[in-house]
């Protein structure tokens, strides 16, 4: 995949101390999914636009995406030891480096946006897309949505209160994802607030399919240890809904992504299929 080729040259050419960089790139390189990047790319072929726009873009998320997944497992957080079957960063580099390369990570992404020189992306569409991948990672979105969560803890939440923190910590950026390839491949409006409300649906589906694995996953597989919702006391849609009733609610999230998504007259086929992945994933 492109992305994999590209992330890795933007940390390597950094003048920084080696032991930072080594962090930062240890867990860029550690594999995953990469759906964001893939629903931002897939959303400007949509549209019938060459994906080389959106490069300098995906990597500056994912960026974003890694270091909040290395703050996510710090024992101060989720204290996981477990990243895609690999040691987590702070058991790997220390606790210290581990939120420096965080931080790395998350500022040096606005800069990598800044520097994109695509003829075709003005720089009104770089200012965009820095604020607005700003404040779907800060505290009104998924910073927001992960205090949500904490709080969250120990507590019996409602079915709605529940979505609230998982459109935050997890579907806003998935949004991000494809308003950002919306806007880079210059659809209307109406366009974008469609493929928001598809993406919305989607990120919600991802979260619930989540909660599902983490009953019913194989770790192997899966690559971090398995009940760790449970262990951690917090409220998942299995509890709330039984594991059914989470099954059904994932497949109406999918059902309604899927007629925002037909809505738009743009080629439906890829960002169709990475729903469908993200309905059955195992992983």
């Amino acid at each position: 995949m492109k992305i994999d080729k590209l992330l890795p040259s933007y940390i390597e050419e950094l003048a920084t101390p080696e032991p930072l960089k080594e962090a930062m790139l240890y867990s860029l390189k550690a594999g995953g999914k990469r759906i964001r990047p893939v629903l931002l790319l897939a959303t400007i072929e949509a549209f019938g636009k060459d994906d080389e726009l959106g490069l300098g873009t995906a990597c500056a998320l994912e960026m974003v995406h890694t270091y909040s997944l290395i703050h996510d497992d710090l024992p101060a957080m989720d204290d996981d030891d477990l990243r895609r079957g690999k040691p987590t960063n702070h058991k790997v580099f220390g606790e210290a480096t581990a939120i420096l390369a965080g931080d790395g990570l998350l500022t040096f992404s606005f800069s990598v946006i800044s520097a994109i020189t695509h003829p075709s992306i003005t720089s009104d569409m770089k200012l965009q897309l820095i604020a607005k991948l700003a404040c779907a990672a800060g505290p009104e979105g998924m910073v927001g949505g992960q205090m949500a969560d904490m709080l969250g803890e120990n507590r019996d939440l409602t079915v709605e209160e529940l979505e609230f923190i998982h459109n935050h910590k997890t579907g806003d950026m998935l949004t991000y994802a494809v308003e950002a390839g919306a806007i880079l491949a210059e659809a209307s409006d109406e366009e974008i607030f469609r493929l928001k409300q598809f993406a919305q649906h989607v990120g919600l589906a991802f979260q619930i399919r989540d909660d599902i694995l983490d009953v019913e996953g194989d770790q192997e597989i899966i690559g971090k240890p398995v009940g760790s919702d449970d262990s951690n006391q917090k409220s998942t849609y299995p509890q709330l809904l039984t594991m059914e009733g989470a099954k059904n609610k994932l497949n109406e999230h999918i059902k309604l992504a899927k007629e925002y998504l037909y809505s738009v007259n743009i080629k439906h086929s890829t960002l169709e299929a990475i729903t469908d992945y993200i309905a059955g994933r195992d992983h």
